[in-house]
Parts: C-alpha cells; structure tokens; sequence
C-alpha cells in the first residue's frame, strides 16, 4: 500500500466517523464533512466561525451520481456537467432527500460539483458518499491553495489533512444556477462566463443581487488581515506612495502596464503575466502581503473577461467591509 493510499483511506475513514478532513481540490484546499451527518457538518461551520445559513458545496466522485443528491437534473444542468465535470463548477439544483438541510443553509436548493484533482476524486470514490466542503480557512479569510495554509489557519479543528500539493486554479468554483428556464452566474470562477456561453449558445448575466445565498457572497470574503485598496491601474504608484508617506507599511501589486515604474513601497509585487497564472497565484501572493506585515495593499482591478472577472470579485470581497476577527 503507498502512502498515498493509505492517506487516502484514512482521511475516508476520518469522515465516516463523523470528523473533518482537509481535502485539495484543483480550485483551493476544502473543510470537508459527510453530506449526510448534521452533527459532523455542525463542526465545520464551528471550525469556519461561518454562519450556519451560508450553503456549502456537496462535492461527489462522477456527474453519474448527481441524481442521488438532486431532486431533478434538469437538461441545461446535464448539458454544462458533461462539458465541464471534472472541473471549477458547480451547479445550484433542487436538493434532493440525501444531502442534510445542514450543508444547505436550510434552502431547498443545494450546490453539487465533482472536482477535478485526482486526490479529491479518490477519496470521495473511497468515502462513498458526498462531502459538503467550504474552503479551509477562517470565514471570510483568504483561501488556501496549500496544505500549509490549512494547517497554519486552521490547525487541530482539522482531524485529518489529505495533502494534494498546490492547486491548479487558485481560485474558487463559479456557480452555476441552474433551477430554472435562464440559468445565471451566482458567483464567478475558474470556468469562465464566455466558456459557459459557448456551451450553452446564449449570454449569461452575472446575478449580483444576492437574492440566492451561495458560497463566497458574504460583502468581506477572500480578505488578507491588511486592508485591500482598489484604484485604476494608472494610480496604483501614486495610491502606493502617498499611503507610505503616511506612516503605513505598504504593499504594491504592480501591474503589466506599469511594469518597471520605480515604486517606494515596503513590499512590492508584480501581476503575473497571464490571467491563470494570477487566478492561480492570488490568494498566495495576498498571503505573502500578510507575511511581510503590510497595513495595505494597493492593486488594481483586471477586466472583467475570462478568467479576470473571477480575479475582479475575489478582489472587490477582499476590500469590502471589513469583519472583526
């Protein structure tokens, strides 16, 4: 038996008996419990300190088995599951029977998704059944990409931690709802909304109205402890030095267009060159901002097309509202 087996089949075990594993996934490391086991899913909001009416996302091992969670598949869900299943989306659906209104938030809907990382796929195969699972870090904190973000954030809350490596994405699925005749973009992410039209043959409108609570709407979520300062992309040297100035311990994100311009900041940084590159390395690159003991980070916002929208929302969370922590 290899060790990763043998992980694998702990971490199954852990969850049978009603406990939390931190799992990876493609898109950012997840709190798993069994779908099925109130008092387990009880501890994970616990774990979290998230509010238990916020849904979480029940991630199952293949699109075959979505009927089992769901009280109907209706065909534009089909068609999207076997285009983008494995993969960052998931799909809001009527719930079904098995999925304990615990991991729902007490809605009548629930989110389903499978991911595509073979550790993640691998236990859930070996568990059985569905793992209700946020992101595995204080609510409203930024994700983890990492076992050691996890461990670091969250330590001996967590029973078990199934380490996968980094994840491929770096940022959190798009939602999907899918109940109805016109299916809308509850939260955006690692499948982008042009993919999804191509698919679907029509444009998607991405609901901001919050009128369906999902994963990752809270006003302050994805936030660093240092305060997140959006400006245009041309002020992002001007906004960066006069914070400085103030006393404050600056961090800069510098971006493409302004590559090279000499910037006086505690701790500067550049946007990686490509979207999935920055969609991957988002919430490390805030981590290190953190790391280096910045007051503020000064970034701008990219345009919201492909992968840049998913960036642009985690952004605008993470300078929204502040929580107390």
């Amino acid at each position: 038996m290899t060790t990763r087996t043998a992980d694998i089949e702990k971490a199954a075990a852990v969850l049978r008996d009603g406990g939390l594993v931190a799992l990876p996934t493609e898109t950012v490391y997840g709190l798993g419990a069994d779908a099925e086991n109130p008092a387990a899913l009880a501890r994970v909001f616990q774990a979290k300190g998230r509010p238990p009416s916020h849904p979480l996302i029940v991630h199952i091992a293949g699109a075959e088995r979505l009927g089992d969670w769901v009280r109907e598949v209706p065909a534009t869900a089909r068609l999207l599951a076997a285009r983008f299943w494995p993969g960052p989306l998931t799909l809001v659906l009527r719930r079904g029977g098995r999925v304990s209104p615990a991991a729902t938030g007490g809605l009548e809907t629930v989110a389903v998704r499978v991911p595509d990382h073979p550790v993640a796929l691998a236990l859930l195969s070996a568990f059985g059944g569905g793992v209700a699972a946020p992101s595995a870090n204080r609510f409203g904190a930024v994700s983890p990409t990492t076992a050691d973000h996890v461990r670091a954030e969250l330590g001996d809350a967590v029973d078990f931690v199934l380490d996968g490596g980094p994840c491929l994405v770096g940022v959190e699925s798009t939602i999907v709802d899918a109940t109805g005749d016109v299916p809308s973009i509850l939260r955006p992410g690692g499948v982008t909304r042009e993919d999804l039209e191509a698919v679907l043959g029509r444009s998607l409108e991405v609901d901001s109205t919050g009128r369906t609570p999902v994963p990752g709407r809270h006003p302050s979520h994805y936030a660093p402890r240092a305060r997140v300062i959006l400006v245009e992309p041309e002020n992002v040297v001007a906004e960066a030095e006069l914070a400085q100035e103030s006393g404050q311990r600056v961090g800069v994100l510098v971006p493409s267009s302004r590559a090279g311009a000499p910037v006086k900041a505690h701790t500067v940084m550049a946007v990686p060159e490509s979207p999935a590159a920055y969609a991957q390395g988002l919430y490390g690159i805030l981590r290190e901002f953190d790391r280096r003991g910045c007051d503020v980070v000064v970034v701008s916002l990219p345009a919201d097309e492909g992968l840049g929208l998913a960036i642009a929302n985690r952004l605008r969370r993470a300078a929204g509202p502040r929580p107390s922590r």
